[in-house]
């Protein structure tokens, strides 16, 4: 019942969009700040990967899959992560502003929340990672106060399209 409320009332949409603006103002201003402010990751990785999150007692790596790559994607491919965060972070954030896309734009920010922690990045990303869960687990009401009004359903329309050919649904 609370959650058909969240997902489908009017001022849970009022109050989620004042959230989605907030979170969206938050990653502007970051990807903004990396855009004009040359970037660069590399020491950010490299302080990731010789120092990872790692258990007090027994130092052990806790996510050694995640320093992997790191180590062996990331610090490689250090330009595109250049161009990718600050981008990325900023069309998050437009994203949420204007409730364009707004679950996808919460998801990516949830993920890179979420990368940000495991390479042990604290600051404010568990903060944003629980609005971004509020706002992605708000589904289409999220958005709709924004662009999502119009754009969803020409991209179902588009979608229901591209699958049907002569009458008949495309299946996995």
């Amino acid at each position: 019942m609370i959650m058909r409320w969240f997902k489908e009332n009017v001022w849970a949409a009022v109050a989620i969009t004042l959230i989605r603006i907030y979170v969206g103002w938050k990653w502007v201003d970051a990807g903004w700040h990396k855009l004009t402010g040359g970037f660069d990751a590399g020491g950010f990785l490299k302080g990731a990967v010789g120092k990872p999150v790692a258990d007090h007692a027994t130092q052990e790596v806790l996510f050694p899959n995640y320093t992997y790559f790191l180590n062996h994607f990331a610090l490689p491919n250090v330009k595109l992560i250049n161009f990718l965060i600050p981008v990325g972070e900023f069309l998050i954030g437009v994203g949420l502003i204007v409730g364009g896309l707004t679950l996808t734009a919460a998801f990516f920010g949830m993920m890179l929340n979420f990368l940000f922690l495991f390479a042990g990045t604290v600051s404010t990303n568990p903060w944003l990672l629980l609005l971004g869960v509020i706002i992605f687990t708000a589904g289409t009401n999220a958005g709709r106060f924004g662009l999502d009004v119009y754009l969803l359903p020409i991209l179902r329309k588009a979608w229901t399209k591209l699958t049907q050919r002569n009458g008949k649904t495309i299946t996995g």
